[in-house]
């Protein structure tokens, strides 16, 4: 009988203890090793500007200021994560094209294509594009005959005699910067869906 009851007492402990361990939904417990979870290096995405702020841990006394604390003193804004300079280029990004709008002369004769002439994947792309973005006006087969064309004249026909030697640099500016009826597309386009597009166009002219 005594036996019994130690057994349900050790039970009834062990489930206690257990039980007690679990922290609530509002408690995160105790961290164990603060200083893998909180690093001293400034995280570029937080800011807290507050120096006592996670100084009940107590793990980081040689910084001067809380575990938390996370703002860059030698910034005017404390902020950690500064602005890139003026013209930054993203890493992958074409070199932005440093032409204005009245130079369509000049971008025909200088500019381009970035892309592989033997890259199939650049036309087939140029393709998806160019449904999305052209056939409205200039048709499927580029021949002026789209939805748009039949309620305003004057779309280019690409496969006229005047737009078949036109160059990728000339319909990359041109889709950037517009001409005629056409409006300029640079906020809509990326540069790189643009050198798709003309090269899809060129490719077009070939097959007419």
């Amino acid at each position: 009988m005594k036996l019994k009851a130690f057994r349900y007492l050790g039970i009834i402990t062990i489930g206690a203890l257990i039980t007690s361990c679990a922290a609530g939904v509002d408690d995160t417990g105790l961290e164990y090793a603060p200083q893998m979870y909180h690093s001293t290096p400034y995280e570029p995405l937080t800011q807290i500007q507050n120096e006592d702020a996670g100084s009940w841990l107590d793990s980081n006394d040689e910084d001067g200021h809380g575990e938390f604390y996370n703002s860059n003193p030698h910034n005017q804004f404390k902020m950690n994560m500064r602005e890139p300079v003026a013209n930054t280029v993203r890493r992958g990004q074409l070199l932005p094209v440093r032409l204005g709008k009245d130079d369509l002369e000049i971008a025909a004769a200088t500019l381009e294509n970035p892309f592989p002439t033997d890259d199939e994947s650049v036309v087939k792309q140029g393709k998806v594009l160019y449904d999305s973005y052209c056939t409205h006006c200039h048709g499927a087969k580029g021949n002026a005959d789209g939805l748009v064309a039949e309620a305003y004249a004057g779309v280019a026909n690409l496969n006229g005699a005047a737009y078949l030697e036109i160059t990728e640099g000339h319909i990359f500016h041109v889709i950037t910067y517009g001409k005629g009826l056409m409006g300029a597309h640079g906020s809509q386009v990326s540069p790189e869906d643009r050198w798709r597009i003309a090269r899809y166009v060129k490719e077009l002219q070939k097959k007419n």
